[in-house]
C-alpha cells in the first residue's frame, strides 16, 4: 500500500477531511477522535467529529461481532440430532436430496 500524504491537520478543511478520513482510519487504531492530532480540527468541526464518533461505533460493533460469537448450548445441539434422527422422509423441513 502506497503511503498518501495527509493534509497539514491544523489547515485542514472538512472536505480534506472526509476525503482523508479513509486512510486516517486505515492508518489508525480505530479510534480517530483520541487521535491528538485531530483534537483541535474536532472541537472546530462538530459535524466531523459526529460523522467521526458513528464510524467508531459503527466499527466497535461489527468487531464485538467476532470478539463474543454465539455457541448454541449442548441442549441446542442435542435437539438438533434428535429431530434429525427422527425425521421421516416425507417431512419437508428434512427433505435430503436423493441421488440415483
Amino acid at each position: 500500500m502506497t503511503e498518501t500524504k495527509l493534509p497539514n491537520f491544523d489547515t485542514m478543511t472538512p472536505a480534506d477531511f472526509e476525503q482523508y478520513l479513509p486512510e486516517i482510519f486505515a492508518n489508525g487504531d480505530g479510534h480517530v477522535s483520541t487521535d491528538p492530532r485531530l483534537q483541535s480540527f474536532l472541537e472546530k468541526n462538530p459535524d466531523c467529529a459526529a460523522l467521526v464518533r458513528d464510524l467508531e461505533a459503527i466499527a466497535d460493533q461489527a468487531r464485538s461481532l467476532f470478539d463474543d460469537p454465539i455457541d448454541p448450548s449442548d441442549a441446542v445441539w442435542s435437539g438438533i440430532q434428535d429431530k434429525l434422527k427422527h425425521a421421516s422422509p416425507e417431512d419437508d423441513d428434512f427433505a435430503i436430496p436423493q441421488t440415483v
